[in-house]
């Protein structure tokens, strides 16, 4: 039998996906598992989830619990496009570099990615591939997907985003938002979660809850019915339909129906926060942060000597991309002592 404990299960750097469930949503699924009740979405869990996304996201929003948020962004993004459609993205996005094909192979769907300078589009490169309408030789562009907060832990700022929407919708595009990490976007602008999605014009998000204490959770919340219509379908099609829905929606509940996601995504980004002044303050020139901190996730270069030393307490990872550069993701249950230790070892 597997030991299950603090000490078998120490705190880690790796990803938010390795913190456990988080207390409060743990309690909202033991509170769920009483009695019978309707079956694939037709229970009160998942009908309160519905006025929680429409409080959240405005009186049009339809909300739909799926499994993951690779299966969230491939279904969004397959109901929003024809068989014929492109989505233009950031070469660094989830969907083009960590879903293993799966918005073409699954979706059907053909990616145009773009260098992104801390992995954020903006008109001017959306343009780099926003063309070819009407030749029977090019995949359509008809769709934008961003990352909230992006691959490498920025964010976009409301007027970024609305930047974006506006002039994808200028030319016939919809804006889809990969919000995995949404909530850490607000929380660091100090917005709403509106604010950087459905107020600023986005058609479609993906909304993250797993990697805020969710177990398989997430969901798609459709913001303009009208030009994503199928989706009822297209979850059953796409394998994201659960039979036992309540459990996921009472997760969602938990965690947007009040304050969690703040909460929780302000508690990460501090202690990312935290981390990052502290490896700044250590003076280390041979450590440096790569990008700026403006989520749960800090980029920095270390020596490989000390990425190994600082590795033998906790695990993190290289970024694949770049030598000599690391990732260290900060969770809703990462404490002052984990990030303090870990700044200790690094600047050794």
């Amino acid at each position: 039998m597997t030991e299950n404990s603090a000490a078998t299960h120490p705190h880690a750097f790796a990803s938010d996906n390795w913190a456990g469930i988080h207390p409060e949503i743990l309690e909202a699924i033991t509170a769920a598992n009483v009695g019978h009740t309707v079956s694939y979405g037709g229970d009160p869990w998942t009908l309160e989830f519905q006025e929680t996304a429409k409080r959240l996201f405005g009186t049009t929003a339809e909300a739909f619990p799926v499994f993951n948020g690779s299966g969230a962004n491939v279904l969004a993004l397959q109901a929003a496009l024809p068989r014929w459609g492109a989505v233009i993205c950031a070469a660094t996005a989830h969907v083009n570099s960590d879903e293993t094909g799966a918005p073409e192979k699954t979706g059907g769907l053909k990616l145009l990615p773009v260098p992104a300078v801390h992995g954020k589009l903006t008109p001017e490169l959306v343009d780099r591939e926003a063309w070819g309408w009407g030749s029977k030789h090019r995949a359509q562009p008809l769709a934008v997907t961003i990352s909230q907060t992006t691959e490498l832990g920025t964010c976009y700022t409301p007027e970024e985003i609305r930047a974006l929407a506006d002039h994808a919708h200028e030319q016939g595009m919809l804006l889809h938002v990969d919000g995995s990490r949404l909530g850490a976007a607000a929380a660091h602008l100090g917005t709403s979660l509106a604010a950087v999605s459905s107020d600023a014009g986005a058609d479609l998000l993906s909304l993250g809850a797993t990697k805020s204490g969710a177990l398989g959770a997430e969901a798609i919340i459709v913001l303009r019915p009208d030009a994503t219509p199928g989706m009822e379908y297209l979850r059953k099609i796409n394998l994201q339909l659960a039979s036992k829905m309540r459990f996921a929606s009472a997760q969602l509940n938990a965690l947007y129906g009040g304050d969690l996601w703040l909460r929780s995504a302000s508690h990460s980004n501090a202690m990312a926060t935290r981390l990052a002044a502290g490896l700044a303050a250590a003076g280390n020139p041979a450590v440096r942060i790569a990008f700026p901190v403006q989520s749960n996730a800090v980029f920095v270069e270390l020596p490989e000597e000390t990425a190994r030393r600082a590795q033998q307490r906790f695990a993190f990872g290289a970024w694949p991309t770049q030598p000599g550069l690391y990732r260290l993701m900060c969770a809703f249950d990462t404490t002052e002592a984990d990030v303090d230790e870990l700044v200790g070892l690094i600047a050794g």
